[in-house]
Protein backbone atom coordinates (compact mmCIF):
# COMPACT_ATOMS: atom_id res chain seq x y z
CA UNK A 1 0.00 0.00 0.00
CA UNK A 2 1.18 3.56 -0.54
CA UNK A 3 2.50 5.73 2.26
CA UNK A 4 -0.99 7.05 3.01
CA UNK A 5 -2.31 3.46 3.29
CA UNK A 6 -5.85 4.55 2.58
CA UNK A 7 -8.37 5.01 -0.19
CA UNK A 8 -8.07 8.44 -1.87
CA UNK A 9 -10.85 10.78 -0.81
CA UNK A 10 -13.36 11.29 -3.62
CA UNK A 11 -16.28 12.43 -1.46
CA UNK A 12 -16.98 15.46 -3.60
CA UNK A 13 -16.82 13.57 -6.89
CA UNK A 14 -19.99 12.79 -8.86
CA UNK A 15 -19.93 9.33 -10.49
CA UNK A 16 -19.28 9.61 -14.22
CA UNK A 17 -22.37 7.57 -14.99
CA UNK A 18 -24.40 10.31 -13.26
CA UNK A 19 -22.75 13.09 -15.24
CA UNK A 20 -19.44 13.60 -13.43
CA UNK A 21 -15.95 13.54 -14.94
CA UNK A 22 -14.28 10.11 -15.27
CA UNK A 23 -11.84 9.23 -12.50
CA UNK A 24 -9.14 8.43 -15.09
CA UNK A 25 -8.30 10.53 -18.14
CA UNK A 26 -7.28 7.43 -20.08
CA UNK A 27 -8.70 3.90 -19.77
CA UNK A 28 -7.04 1.65 -17.20
CA UNK A 29 -6.85 -1.70 -19.02
CA UNK A 30 -8.15 -4.90 -17.46
CA UNK A 31 -4.70 -6.36 -18.07
CA UNK A 32 -1.45 -5.69 -19.91
CA UNK A 33 1.44 -8.02 -20.67
CA UNK A 34 4.61 -7.38 -18.71
CA UNK A 35 7.30 -8.02 -21.31
CA UNK A 36 11.11 -7.98 -21.19
CA UNK A 37 13.05 -4.96 -22.52
CA UNK A 38 13.61 -5.11 -26.29
CA UNK A 39 17.41 -5.17 -25.91
CA UNK A 40 17.12 -8.57 -24.18
CA UNK A 41 15.31 -9.97 -27.21
CA UNK A 42 16.94 -8.25 -30.16
CA UNK A 43 20.17 -10.25 -30.43
CA UNK A 44 18.34 -13.58 -30.16
CA UNK A 45 15.78 -12.52 -32.76
CA UNK A 46 18.65 -11.59 -35.09
CA UNK A 47 20.19 -15.05 -34.61
CA UNK A 48 16.92 -16.68 -35.65
CA UNK A 49 16.61 -14.55 -38.77
CA UNK A 50 20.20 -15.31 -39.77
CA UNK A 51 19.74 -19.04 -39.19
CA UNK A 52 16.48 -19.10 -41.19
CA UNK A 53 15.24 -21.70 -38.69
CA UNK A 54 12.20 -19.79 -37.50
CA UNK A 55 10.05 -22.52 -35.98
CA UNK A 56 10.43 -25.51 -33.68
CA UNK A 57 14.20 -25.26 -33.40
CA UNK A 58 16.82 -24.71 -30.67
CA UNK A 59 15.08 -21.83 -28.83
CA UNK A 60 11.85 -23.84 -28.62
CA UNK A 61 13.84 -26.75 -27.20
CA UNK A 62 15.57 -24.45 -24.71
CA UNK A 63 12.23 -22.96 -23.64
CA UNK A 64 10.76 -26.42 -23.12
CA UNK A 65 13.74 -27.47 -21.01
CA UNK A 66 13.58 -24.34 -18.86
CA UNK A 67 9.86 -24.70 -18.24
CA UNK A 68 10.23 -28.37 -17.31
CA UNK A 69 13.00 -27.50 -14.86
CA UNK A 70 11.06 -24.59 -13.36
CA UNK A 71 7.90 -26.64 -12.83
CA UNK A 72 9.70 -29.81 -11.79
CA UNK A 73 8.11 -31.98 -14.49
CA UNK A 74 9.59 -34.55 -16.84
CA UNK A 75 8.22 -33.13 -20.08
CA UNK A 76 7.20 -29.69 -21.37
CA UNK A 77 6.00 -29.52 -24.98
CA UNK A 78 5.58 -26.13 -26.64
CA UNK A 79 2.48 -25.66 -28.79
CA UNK A 80 0.69 -22.77 -30.47
CA UNK A 81 -2.05 -22.37 -27.83
CA UNK A 82 -3.41 -23.80 -24.61
CA UNK A 83 -6.48 -24.97 -26.53
CA UNK A 84 -4.33 -26.90 -29.00
CA UNK A 85 -2.52 -28.38 -26.01
CA UNK A 86 -5.76 -29.63 -24.49
CA UNK A 87 -6.88 -31.04 -27.84
CA UNK A 88 -3.57 -32.87 -28.25
CA UNK A 89 -3.66 -34.28 -24.71
CA UNK A 90 -7.10 -35.77 -25.33
CA UNK A 91 -5.94 -37.12 -28.68
CA UNK A 92 -2.85 -38.61 -27.05
CA UNK A 93 -5.03 -40.35 -24.44
CA UNK A 94 -7.32 -41.69 -27.20
CA UNK A 95 -10.41 -40.77 -25.21
CA UNK A 96 -13.91 -41.96 -26.07
CA UNK A 97 -17.15 -40.95 -24.37
CA UNK A 98 -17.88 -38.13 -21.92
CA UNK A 99 -15.62 -35.63 -20.18
CA UNK A 100 -16.70 -33.93 -16.94
CA UNK A 101 -15.71 -30.27 -16.70
CA UNK A 102 -16.85 -27.01 -15.10
CA UNK A 103 -19.14 -24.57 -16.87
CA UNK A 104 -17.54 -21.62 -15.05
CA UNK A 105 -14.51 -21.44 -17.32
CA UNK A 106 -13.35 -19.94 -20.60
CA UNK A 107 -15.18 -21.59 -23.48
CA UNK A 108 -11.96 -22.96 -25.00
CA UNK A 109 -11.97 -25.62 -22.27
CA UNK A 110 -15.15 -27.08 -23.77
CA UNK A 111 -14.09 -26.47 -27.37
CA UNK A 112 -11.17 -28.85 -26.88
CA UNK A 113 -13.57 -31.56 -25.69
CA UNK A 114 -16.00 -31.17 -28.58
CA UNK A 115 -13.26 -30.96 -31.22
CA UNK A 116 -12.14 -34.42 -30.11
CA UNK A 117 -15.60 -35.85 -30.71
CA UNK A 118 -16.23 -36.12 -26.96
CA UNK A 119 -19.32 -35.04 -25.03
CA UNK A 120 -18.86 -32.34 -22.37
CA UNK A 121 -20.73 -32.91 -19.12
CA UNK A 122 -20.92 -29.66 -17.16
CA UNK A 123 -20.94 -29.68 -13.38
CA UNK A 124 -21.20 -26.97 -10.74
CA UNK A 125 -18.35 -25.15 -9.05
CA UNK A 126 -17.38 -24.59 -5.45
CA UNK A 127 -19.03 -21.40 -4.11
CA UNK A 128 -15.83 -20.20 -2.43
CA UNK A 129 -12.97 -21.19 -4.76
CA UNK A 130 -15.01 -21.01 -8.03
CA UNK A 131 -13.25 -24.23 -9.10
CA UNK A 132 -14.91 -27.45 -10.16
CA UNK A 133 -16.61 -29.12 -7.19
CA UNK A 134 -15.29 -32.69 -6.65
CA UNK A 135 -18.58 -33.75 -5.04
CA UNK A 136 -20.45 -32.72 -8.20
CA UNK A 137 -17.89 -34.53 -10.33
CA UNK A 138 -18.51 -37.81 -8.53
CA UNK A 139 -22.28 -37.43 -8.94
CA UNK A 140 -21.90 -36.95 -12.71
CA UNK A 141 -19.82 -40.09 -13.39
CA UNK A 142 -21.51 -42.71 -15.59
CA UNK A 143 -20.23 -45.76 -17.50
CA UNK A 144 -19.65 -43.38 -20.44
CA UNK A 145 -17.28 -41.10 -18.50
CA UNK A 146 -13.68 -41.28 -19.72
CA UNK A 147 -12.02 -38.25 -18.14
CA UNK A 148 -12.22 -35.33 -15.72
CA UNK A 149 -11.07 -31.92 -16.92
CA UNK A 150 -10.28 -29.54 -14.05
CA UNK A 151 -9.47 -25.85 -14.38
CA UNK A 152 -7.37 -23.58 -12.16
CA UNK A 153 -9.78 -20.64 -12.31
CA UNK A 154 -8.07 -17.21 -12.32
CA UNK A 155 -4.90 -19.05 -11.22
CA UNK A 156 -6.49 -20.50 -8.08
CA UNK A 157 -5.43 -24.18 -7.98
CA UNK A 158 -8.23 -26.72 -8.28
CA UNK A 159 -8.74 -29.34 -5.56
CA UNK A 160 -6.11 -31.61 -7.07
CA UNK A 161 -6.02 -34.21 -4.34
CA UNK A 162 -9.78 -34.77 -4.34
CA UNK A 163 -9.93 -34.98 -8.14
CA UNK A 164 -7.00 -37.41 -8.24
CA UNK A 165 -8.75 -39.68 -5.73
CA UNK A 166 -11.94 -39.68 -7.79
CA UNK A 167 -10.05 -40.35 -11.03
CA UNK A 168 -8.15 -43.23 -9.47
CA UNK A 169 -11.29 -44.71 -7.88
CA UNK A 170 -13.21 -44.72 -11.16
CA UNK A 171 -10.19 -45.39 -13.44
CA UNK A 172 -10.59 -42.11 -15.29
CA UNK A 173 -8.03 -39.87 -16.96
CA UNK A 174 -7.43 -36.53 -15.26
CA UNK A 175 -6.46 -33.44 -17.25
CA UNK A 176 -6.03 -29.86 -16.08
CA UNK A 177 -6.66 -26.70 -18.07
CA UNK A 178 -3.85 -24.65 -16.55
CA UNK A 179 -4.35 -21.65 -18.86
CA UNK A 180 -4.21 -19.34 -15.82
CA UNK A 181 -1.76 -21.47 -13.87
CA UNK A 182 1.80 -20.29 -14.46
CA UNK A 183 2.97 -19.17 -11.04
CA UNK A 184 0.24 -21.03 -9.13
CA UNK A 185 1.08 -23.57 -6.44
CA UNK A 186 -0.95 -26.39 -4.92
CA UNK A 187 0.21 -27.28 -1.39
CA UNK A 188 3.53 -25.63 -2.14
CA UNK A 189 4.10 -27.46 -5.44
CA UNK A 190 3.99 -25.76 -8.83
CA UNK A 191 0.91 -26.43 -10.92
CA UNK A 192 1.98 -28.42 -13.97
CA UNK A 193 2.73 -31.92 -12.74
CA UNK A 194 -0.74 -33.01 -11.67
CA UNK A 195 -3.09 -35.52 -13.26
CA UNK A 196 -2.11 -37.16 -16.53
CA UNK A 197 -1.21 -33.83 -18.15
CA UNK A 198 -1.80 -30.08 -17.96
CA UNK A 199 -1.95 -27.35 -20.59
CA UNK A 200 -0.83 -23.75 -20.00
CA UNK A 201 -1.57 -20.60 -22.00
CA UNK A 202 1.12 -18.13 -23.06
CA UNK A 203 -1.24 -15.52 -24.53
CA UNK A 204 -0.75 -11.78 -23.86
CA UNK A 205 -3.20 -11.80 -20.92
CA UNK A 206 -1.17 -14.37 -18.96
CA UNK A 207 1.66 -13.91 -16.44
CA UNK A 208 4.07 -15.81 -18.66
CA UNK A 209 3.58 -14.74 -22.25
CA UNK A 210 5.18 -15.72 -25.52
CA UNK A 211 2.90 -13.39 -27.47
CA UNK A 212 0.75 -16.41 -28.23
CA UNK A 213 1.32 -20.06 -27.49
CA UNK A 214 0.91 -22.83 -24.96
CA UNK A 215 2.83 -25.50 -23.06
CA UNK A 216 1.76 -29.07 -22.32
CA UNK A 217 3.34 -30.59 -19.22
CA UNK A 218 3.32 -34.23 -18.16
CA UNK A 219 5.37 -36.86 -16.39
CA UNK A 220 4.09 -39.56 -18.75
CA UNK A 221 6.54 -40.51 -21.52
CA UNK A 222 3.91 -41.84 -23.92
CA UNK A 223 1.62 -38.82 -23.58
CA UNK A 224 4.62 -36.56 -24.24
CA UNK A 225 5.64 -38.56 -27.29
CA UNK A 226 2.16 -38.46 -28.79
CA UNK A 227 1.68 -34.74 -28.09
CA UNK A 228 5.01 -33.99 -29.80
CA UNK A 229 3.95 -36.00 -32.83
CA UNK A 230 0.44 -34.57 -32.74
CA UNK A 231 1.63 -30.96 -32.93
CA UNK A 232 3.26 -31.89 -36.25
CA UNK A 233 0.22 -33.40 -37.99
CA UNK A 234 0.74 -36.76 -36.27
CA UNK A 235 3.94 -37.25 -38.27
CA UNK A 236 6.80 -38.79 -36.22
CA UNK A 237 9.30 -37.54 -38.79
CA UNK A 238 8.98 -40.31 -41.37
CA UNK A 239 6.19 -38.65 -43.40
CA UNK A 240 4.08 -41.67 -42.39
CA UNK A 241 1.51 -40.23 -39.96
CA UNK A 242 0.87 -42.34 -36.88
CA UNK A 243 -2.49 -40.64 -36.26
CA UNK A 244 -4.39 -37.54 -37.36
CA UNK A 245 -2.80 -34.45 -35.80
CA UNK A 246 -2.54 -30.83 -36.86
CA UNK A 247 -0.07 -27.94 -37.01
CA UNK A 248 0.46 -26.68 -33.48
CA UNK A 249 4.14 -25.78 -33.55
CA UNK A 250 5.64 -22.81 -31.73
CA UNK A 251 7.90 -20.33 -33.51
CA UNK A 252 11.40 -19.47 -32.37
CA UNK A 253 10.34 -15.86 -31.82
CA UNK A 254 7.64 -16.92 -29.39
CA UNK A 255 10.05 -19.21 -27.57
CA UNK A 256 12.57 -16.40 -27.12
CA UNK A 257 9.93 -14.16 -25.58
CA UNK A 258 8.91 -17.07 -23.37
CA UNK A 259 12.48 -17.70 -22.22
CA UNK A 260 12.99 -14.08 -21.20
CA UNK A 261 9.53 -13.79 -19.64
CA UNK A 262 10.16 -16.88 -17.53
CA UNK A 263 12.98 -14.99 -15.79
CA UNK A 264 10.41 -12.42 -14.61
CA UNK A 265 7.70 -14.88 -13.61
CA UNK A 266 8.31 -15.16 -9.87
CA UNK A 267 8.59 -11.41 -9.30
CA UNK A 268 5.42 -10.89 -11.37
CA UNK A 269 3.48 -13.44 -9.32
CA UNK A 270 4.58 -11.83 -6.06
CA UNK A 271 3.63 -8.40 -7.37
CA UNK A 272 0.17 -9.58 -8.42
CA UNK A 273 -0.40 -11.20 -5.04
CA UNK A 274 0.59 -7.94 -3.37
CA UNK A 275 -1.85 -5.94 -5.50
CA UNK A 276 -4.63 -8.50 -4.97
CA UNK A 277 -4.13 -8.24 -1.22
CA UNK A 278 -4.29 -4.45 -1.50
CA UNK A 279 -7.62 -4.71 -3.33
CA UNK A 280 -8.93 -7.03 -0.60
CA UNK A 281 -7.79 -4.75 2.20
CA UNK A 282 -9.44 -1.68 0.69
CA UNK A 283 -12.70 -3.37 -0.39
CA UNK A 284 -13.22 -5.83 2.47
CA UNK A 285 -15.50 -3.60 4.53
CA UNK A 286 -17.92 -2.78 1.72
CA UNK A 287 -21.19 -4.72 2.22
CA UNK A 288 -22.02 -7.08 -0.62
CA UNK A 289 -18.47 -7.63 -1.88
CA UNK A 290 -16.71 -10.97 -1.43
CA UNK A 291 -13.59 -12.55 -2.87
CA UNK A 292 -12.49 -15.86 -4.35
CA UNK A 293 -11.04 -18.05 -1.59
CA UNK A 294 -7.45 -19.26 -1.92
CA UNK A 295 -7.02 -22.26 0.36
CA UNK A 296 -4.21 -22.32 2.93
CA UNK A 297 -1.00 -23.72 1.45
CA UNK A 298 -1.97 -22.75 -2.09
CA UNK A 299 -0.86 -19.78 -4.16
CA UNK A 300 -2.87 -18.14 -6.91
CA UNK A 301 -1.15 -16.55 -9.88
CA UNK A 302 -3.97 -13.98 -9.86
CA UNK A 303 -4.28 -14.03 -13.60
CA UNK A 304 -7.47 -12.12 -12.77
CA UNK A 305 -8.76 -10.45 -9.62
CA UNK A 306 -12.48 -11.02 -9.30
CA UNK A 307 -15.02 -9.67 -6.81
CA UNK A 308 -18.47 -11.15 -6.29
CA UNK A 309 -21.38 -8.72 -5.89
CA UNK A 310 -24.40 -9.50 -3.72
CA UNK A 311 -26.92 -7.02 -5.11
CA UNK A 312 -29.11 -7.11 -1.99
CA UNK A 313 -26.26 -5.89 0.22
CA UNK A 314 -24.26 -3.81 -2.26
CA UNK A 315 -27.33 -1.95 -3.49
CA UNK A 316 -26.82 -2.28 -7.25
CA UNK A 317 -26.28 -5.23 -9.58
CA UNK A 318 -23.02 -6.44 -11.03
CA UNK A 319 -24.13 -5.17 -14.42
CA UNK A 320 -24.77 -1.65 -13.10
CA UNK A 321 -21.40 -1.65 -11.36
CA UNK A 322 -19.85 -2.72 -14.65
CA UNK A 323 -21.44 0.23 -16.45
CA UNK A 324 -20.41 2.65 -13.70
CA UNK A 325 -16.77 1.53 -13.68
CA UNK A 326 -16.50 1.60 -17.47
CA UNK A 327 -17.84 5.18 -17.39
CA UNK A 328 -14.92 6.03 -15.07
CA UNK A 329 -12.44 4.68 -17.67
CA UNK A 330 -11.83 1.58 -15.55
CA UNK A 331 -11.94 -1.40 -17.90
CA UNK A 332 -13.53 -4.39 -16.20
CA UNK A 333 -14.73 -7.79 -17.44
CA UNK A 334 -17.65 -10.09 -16.64
CA UNK A 335 -15.62 -13.31 -16.33
CA UNK A 336 -17.14 -15.78 -17.12
CA UNK A 337 -20.50 -14.64 -18.48
CA UNK A 338 -22.44 -16.34 -19.85
CA UNK A 339 -21.25 -19.63 -18.37
CA UNK A 340 -20.33 -22.22 -20.98
CA UNK A 341 -23.50 -24.31 -20.60
CA UNK A 342 -25.57 -21.22 -21.47
CA UNK A 343 -23.64 -20.46 -24.68
CA UNK A 344 -25.20 -21.32 -28.02
CA UNK A 345 -22.44 -23.74 -29.00
CA UNK A 346 -22.95 -25.86 -25.88
CA UNK A 347 -26.62 -25.51 -24.88
CA UNK A 348 -27.49 -28.87 -26.39
CA UNK A 349 -25.04 -30.64 -24.09
CA UNK A 350 -26.34 -28.83 -21.01
CA UNK A 351 -29.95 -29.72 -21.72
CA UNK A 352 -29.01 -33.27 -22.64
CA UNK A 353 -27.41 -33.81 -19.25
CA UNK A 354 -30.04 -31.80 -17.35
CA UNK A 355 -27.47 -29.32 -16.05
CA UNK A 356 -28.54 -27.68 -12.80
CA UNK A 357 -25.71 -25.32 -12.06
CA UNK A 358 -27.04 -22.79 -9.55
CA UNK A 359 -23.68 -21.79 -8.05
CA UNK A 360 -22.09 -21.42 -11.48
CA UNK A 361 -24.91 -19.13 -12.59
CA UNK A 362 -24.78 -17.08 -9.38
CA UNK A 363 -21.04 -16.47 -9.71
CA UNK A 364 -21.28 -15.87 -13.45
CA UNK A 365 -23.97 -13.20 -13.02
CA UNK A 366 -22.40 -11.65 -9.92
CA UNK A 367 -18.65 -11.55 -10.50
CA UNK A 368 -16.60 -8.81 -12.07
CA UNK A 369 -12.85 -8.71 -12.69
CA UNK A 370 -10.97 -5.53 -11.84
CA UNK A 371 -7.76 -4.32 -13.53
CA UNK A 372 -4.72 -6.33 -12.52
CA UNK A 373 -1.35 -6.69 -14.22
CA UNK A 374 2.15 -7.12 -12.93
CA UNK A 375 3.19 -3.48 -13.31
CA UNK A 376 -0.03 -1.83 -12.08
CA UNK A 377 0.75 0.81 -9.46
CA UNK A 378 -0.55 0.94 -5.92
CA UNK A 379 -1.88 4.41 -6.62
CA UNK A 380 -4.05 3.13 -9.46
CA UNK A 381 -5.40 0.23 -7.36
CA UNK A 382 -6.21 2.63 -4.50
CA UNK A 383 -8.02 5.00 -6.86
CA UNK A 384 -10.03 2.15 -8.40
CA UNK A 385 -11.10 1.10 -4.90
CA UNK A 386 -12.07 4.66 -4.08
CA UNK A 387 -14.32 4.70 -7.15
CA UNK A 388 -15.98 1.44 -6.08
CA UNK A 389 -16.66 3.01 -2.66
CA UNK A 390 -18.03 6.14 -4.31
CA UNK A 391 -20.40 4.13 -6.49
CA UNK A 392 -21.55 2.12 -3.50
CA UNK A 393 -22.35 5.30 -1.55
CA UNK A 394 -23.69 7.56 -4.30
CA UNK A 395 -25.48 5.33 -6.85
CA UNK A 396 -27.83 3.06 -4.92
Amino acid sequence: MSKKSQIPNLKSKIPAILGGEPAFDKPVPITEPTIPPIHQLKSMYEKVLKSRMITNSKFVQEFEARVAEHLGVKHAIAVNSCTSGLMLIMKALDLKGEVILPSFTFHATAHAVVWNGLKPVFVDCDPETYNIDPKEVEKAITPRTCAILGVHIFGNPADVEALEKIAKKHKLKLIFDAAHGFGSKYKGKHVGGFGDAESFSLSPTKLLTAGEGGIVTTNDDEIARRVRIGRNYGDPGTYDCEFSGFSARMSEFQAILGIESLKMLESNVLRRNKMANLYKTLLAKIPGISFQKIKAGNRSSYKDFSILIDERKFGISRDKLYEALMAENIVVKKYFYPPVHKQRAFEKYASQHDANLHITERISTGSISLPLFSHISEMVVEKICSVVVLIYKRWR
